[in-house]
Order: structure tokens, then C-alpha cells, then sequence
């Protein structure tokens, strides 16, 4: 599957229900990142609060639902585990889920 073809403006799945951890990889070559079962975990985590609430999720509602998931999760975490400043925003476009309303 060409990922590319199926990307919106701001490199978000168009369709939340055709990602795959293959494509999750795929999107995570940007980052110069090697996603690894914690990773997968927490995108499947993001992918739960978006089926919950019926949005994807801004960085506090997301930090604070990973945290009561795992209590080890905070914003610094993340960052430095996922390679980047923009935690909702990259969580989100690696869940396959569209960006978050409140993000530039």
C-alpha cells in the first residue's frame, strides 16, 4: 500500500479504520524511530480514547489517560520516546487518527 495516497494534508490517515502497525512504521520513519512493543502499546492506548470520547485527543486528556493506564507516563516520556515536542499531535497521526482540533 502506498501510505502517501491515503494521507491527508497534515500526514493523518484520511481513514482512521485502514491503519496497521505497518503503517504506523511507516509513519514513524519520519521521526527516525523504530516503534517497539511500549510504542504500539501507547498507540493502541490513543486509538481506545479516540473510540471512547469520539475525537483525537489534546496532550493533557491524552496524558492523563496513558497515566492511568500506566502511571510511569507523563509529557517528558513521551517526547523523548516517541522524538518529538508535539506529543498529540505525533501520537495521533501514528494512531491513524486525525489531529487533534486544538493543534496548528
Amino acid at each position: 500500500m502506498n501510505v502517501a495516497s491515503t494521507l491527508d494534508k497534515d500526514g493523518h490517515l484520511i481513514d482512521h479504520t485502514q491503519w496497521s502497525t505497518e503503517i504506523a512504521q511507516t509513519l514513524a520513519e519520519n521521526l527516525e524511530l523504530q516503534l517497539e512493543d511500549w510504542h504500539l502499546n501507547v498507540l493502541y492506548a490513543v486509538r481506545a480514547f479516540y473510540e471512547q470520547y469520539d475525537h483525537a485527543p489534546s496532550t493533557r486528556p491524552l496524558i492523563k489517560f496513558l497515566s492511568k493506564r500506566d502511571e510511569s507516563i507523563n509529557n517528558a516520556i513521551l517526547q523523548q520516546r516517541f522524538k518529538t515536542g508535539l506529543v498529540a499531535r505525533e501520537l495521533c497521526r501514528l494512531a491513524g487518527l486525525p489531529k487533534p482540533a486544538n493543534c496548528l
